[in-house]
């Protein structure tokens, strides 16, 4: 019942939050890649060639949003949820009407950057900033937007292409940004002047990390210890399910594995993906997104586990059932983790860089486990060095928090 309270005396804003994470499908590989045959087809693409396009614009994407990001802190949210949302629908304009190669990496760049990057950014970095009392709750309420259009979008986009074809798709995309979503963006932050009155308050009269320093600079979290103690566990979920789900043809060949069932297996993963959204949010208000370092990641592991010596078909939906545990918890726990840490005052800064190394890391898994395969490694071999990261980085994270926990006491 505190849960559906909580959602009905803020549903406004959680609203806003989970609109934007839910378009940041428009700049996400699962919905691009949809699109991906017939725009090699129009420009005569090899899949290679494809592949470069889209990794350079991901690999500038997540170089921009370092600087980008870091507008968040400065410019009124009303204006810069607007302006991300127009270069959303600059993006598919230029994607609709692209007549080569080089308008087609700039439309990926636009996507991938106000998509992927800002609206996720954007969606995560309100929640954390403005709710001090339930912060995990209303993280994980905005986040479930991510599976809800990873679950939709697909579905509906596939229909209305085959009708209008994958130029008027887009095309029809961008317009909704305009016709619909900027309007119902507008709408729900409506009485926003107060919540940031409400919030300076705050911030001017307590701190709010948890070392009594009440805002860290971006530059002040870069020399601090903790950072690069926690940061081989935040990184690890995008990267290795980005690689494992990028390769997932050779792994079902080496398993044994239709392709069919490997496809039905990742239901396992969507179901436990939201359940974890929406039970880490009370968890993280409870003991807080440090203590949970050193755990989330337990059940990828065990999915890697099951990865690296299951054989049977029964492999598939629990390696990636348990992988959707901790993707769950993470996408939570991240979005709360920097405000606990170093404050909110510079909290779009802060999460902006993490943000960048996060989709530098989804944009190099792919091409280094590639690397792996072609040197002889089987995938199976590749879950075990992964599964080492994973031990080794959930150790280093619960040994960083203990030493804050002494040092800071």
């Amino acid at each position: 019942m505190n849960y559906l309270r909580f959602i009905r005396d803020n549903r406004r804003f959680l609203g806003f939050g989970f609109l934007l994470a839910a378009l940041s499908g428009y700049g996400q590989t699962y919905l691009i890649s949809l699109f991906g045959g017939e725009m090699r087809e129009a420009f005569a693409l090899s899949n290679g060639e494809f592949g470069l396009i889209y990794s350079t614009a991901t690999l500038i994407s997540g170089v921009s949003l370092i600087w980008l990001g870091r507008l968040l802190d400065r410019v009124d949210l009303r204006w810069f949820a607007a302006t991300v949302l127009l270069g959303a629908f600059l993006g598919c304009l230029v994607l609709a009407g692209a007549q080569g190669a080089l308008t087609l990496g700039l439309a990926f760049l636009l996507l991938r950057v106000c998509g992927q990057g800002l609206m996720m950014h954007t969606a995560q970095t309100t929640m954390a900033r403005y709710f001090r009392e339930g912060r995990g709750t209303a993280i994980s309420i905005a986040t479930l937007g991510l599976p809800f259009g990873e679950g939709v979008f697909p579905v509906v986009l596939v229909a209305v292409a085959g009708w209008l074809g994958w130029r008027g798709t887009w095309l029809g995309m961008g317009a909704v940004l305009v016709v619909a979503v900027l309007p119902l963006a507008l709408w729900l932050l409506r009485g926003h002047d107060e919540r940031v009155a409400a919030h300076r308050a705050r911030e001017a009269s307590e701190g709010c990390g948890d070392d009594g320093r009440a805002h860290w600079r971006r530059r002040d979290m870069l020399r601090d210890p903790r950072f690069y103690g926690v940061l081989p566990a935040v990184m690890a979920p995008p990267f290795i399910m980005t690689a494992l789900f990028f390769h997932q043809v050779p792994l079902a060949a080496e398993k044994g594995w239709t392709l069919a069932w490997l496809a039905s297996s990742f239901s396992a993963f969507a179901v436990t993906h939201v359940a974890a959204l929406m039970l880490a949010g009370p968890l993280v208000d409870r003991v807080g997104a440090q203590h949970l370092l050193a755990v989330f990641l337990a059940p990828l592991a065990l999915g890697l586990v099951v990865l690296v010596t299951g054989e049977s078909r029964w492999a598939a939906p629990l390696y990636l059932g348990c992988a959707g545990l901790s993707m769950g918890v993470a996408g939570t726990l991240m979005g709360a983790l920097w405000a606990e840490l170093y404050g909110t005052r510079h909290l779009g800064a802060i999460r902006a860089l993490v943000q960048a190394l996060m989709v530098l890391a989804t944009a190099l898994a792919p091409g280094l486990l590639g690397g792996l395969l072609d040197a002889g490694v089987t995938v199976t071999g590749a879950a075990g060095f992964l599964l080492a990261w994973v031990v080794l980085a959930s150790v280093l994270a619960g040994v960083t928090v203990r030493r804050s926990a002494v040092r800071y006491a």
